[in-house]
């Protein structure tokens, strides 16, 4: 009898630690995703900045929400804007492969 309820204890410590792995898995999809939509609002954010004449950055940075504003790159190249953001990751290598860039532009009025 203790053998097989040895053997259950440990298929319960697999499963368990399989349904952590998932969970977080999903949770860096999920934050991948997020920081996809938020990069896209900063962007064009940026790009209103420049139709209007006023500095990119600022309006990107303002665009962003807080935990965001130390996680990006923005970058200029004629009348476009282009916003990188690393998504939050417990690993900051993976969040460094998994960057997310949007791009948004117009002519200056």
């Amino acid at each position: 009898m203790s053998c097989r309820s040895g053997q259950a204890t440990v298929e319960a410590v697999a499963g368990i630690a399989a349904l952590m792995l998932a969970g977080l898995i999903c949770f860096q999809l999920l934050a991948t995703g997020y920081t996809a939509t938020i990069a896209d609002g900063a962007a064009e954010a940026g790009a209103v900045a420049l139709i209007r004449g006023r500095p990119v950055e600022p309006a990107v940075r303002e665009a962003l929400p807080g935990w965001a504003r130390d996680r990006i790159s923005v970058s200029r190249i004629g009348p476009m804007v282009r916003v990188r953001v690393r998504p939050p990751s417990l690993f900051s290598s993976i969040a460094e492969s998994l960057e997310v860039s949007a791009e948004a532009g117009g002519r200056p009025g």
